[in-house]
């Protein structure tokens, strides 16, 4: 089985030094979205720009009442692109990294699946700096997912939001049984129904 390359995050004693070197992360593998889980919600983001700046969900000046992106809520994070992902998370007070480069894993001739996951959001309820609110049925539950212009895509209560992840396929040598050993976001889109 391939390693895959994991490191420590030292410096990340503030929000500021992880958005930091998140960014310095999706300038290197051109990183596109961001996905965290937080204790008090789940947090969409975008790089954008030439200096890959992330933009959240819960910002100022896109959606103020959705979670935060801080420190001391984060679980953890998957910053994605077509190419990589890089997923932050929490052990103890240190934060770790793993990196999955598609580059590496497909010169190594990595087998792999792709699935369309749904994600919930059946109503779009306001657009504001790149970002759509969206709620789920009755139950209330709301994200901003970092896609404008996607209202025409909600039709009869049907879920639109698709997130592509690829899961990279290991072939047992002995028996050549397969089976899925890593698997990473790659896209963020809405579908047409």
């Amino acid at each position: 089985m391939n390693k895959l390359h994991c490191e420590l995050i030292e410096d990340a004693q503030s929000i500021s030094d992880l958005v930091k070197w998140l960014e310095e992360k999706a300038r290197q593998y051109e990183l596109k979205y961001l996905l965290a889980h937080a204790d008090d919600g789940v947090i969409w983001g975008q790089f954008r720009g030439e200096n890959f700046q992330l933009v959240t969900s819960g910002d100022d000046h896109v959606f103020p009442q959705l979670a935060k992106f801080r420190l001391s809520t984060l679980q953890q994070c998957r910053a994605f692109g077509d190419k990589a992902e890089v997923m932050l998370w929490k052990v103890d007070k240190t934060w770790k990294a793993r990196l999955i480069n598609d580059e590496y894993l497909l010169k190594l001739k990595e087998t792999y699946i792709c699935e369309k996951q749904i994600l919930w959001g059946t109503q779009p309820e306001a657009e504001k700096n790149d970002f759509t609110l969206v709620s789920d049925g009755s139950q209330g539950l709301k994200h901003a997912v970092p896609l404008p212009d996607i209202k025409d895509k909600f039709k009869e209560g049907k879920r639109p939001l698709r997130l592509t992840v690829r899961h990279y396929i290991d072939y047992d040598k002995e028996t050549g049984v397969a089976r899925i050993y890593l698997s990473r976001l790659v896209d963020l889109y809405a579908d047409k129904l």
